[in-house]
């Protein structure tokens, strides 16, 4: 496979791929499509939109490579186009008209889900509930694991902004999810 192998670092294949290596951004695109969905599932709530964001982020990936500049990590540049495609998706959502009756094309659920999928259907959606900003901020700690700089430098705010809309959006999560008491609990015991 050669000097572009799996094991290449995203740095070198973006840099590889803004210099018109087709295979270098496939690659990428490759490694990293599963994040991006995360990113844009996470802060739209719903499939459909989500894949739409998803294809979004990667074609502006793809078109605007060269821009990445390695001043931060490849994966910030990316979580940054992944939040954008996704919070203009969740723009276009509002504008679109929203059915009030259940799709009859749409198979109805089958069997009853276990457990951990069901938690895992609540939280999604209560993050749905959720502002698009406090929705996004969440879901780049949570679900990509990034830090506060990083949340900033994707959303273009300040950290302590970040901060807040995490904490706001958390509470609001844990209220939402009947977990509100215990919260506060968990967070009254850390202070001095």
């Amino acid at each position: 496979m050669g000097a572009l192998g799996d094991r290449s670092d995203d740095a070198q294949l973006a840099a590889a791929a803004a210099s018109g290596d087709r295979r270098a951004l496939e690659l990428l695109l490759a490694r990293h499509v599963d994040r991006v969905h995360g990113v844009c599932r996470r802060i739209l709530g719903n499939e459909e939109d989500a894949l739409d964001a998803t294809q979004e982020a990667l074609l502006a990936v793809a078109r605007r490579i060269d821009s990445f500049d390695g001043r931060s990590q490849f994966t910030t540049w990316m979580y940054r186009v992944a939040s954008n495609a996704a919070i203009d998706e969740a723009r276009r959502r509002r504008r679109r008209a929203v059915p009030t009756e259940p799709d009859p094309e749409r198979p109805a659920t089958g069997p009853r889900l276990d457990d951990q999928v069901a938690d895992r259907l609540d939280v999604d959606a209560a993050l749905g509930q959720l502002p698009v900003e406090f929705r996004a901020a969440v879901a780049l700690r949570d679900l990509a694991g990034l830090d506060y700089a990083e949340i900033a430098r994707i959303l273009d705010v300040p950290p302590g902004t970040v901060r807040s809309r995490i904490a706001r959006g958390r509470a609001v999560l844990a209220d939402r999810l009947g977990n509100s008491r215990g919260e506060v609990d968990r967070q009254t015991e850390r202070s001095p």
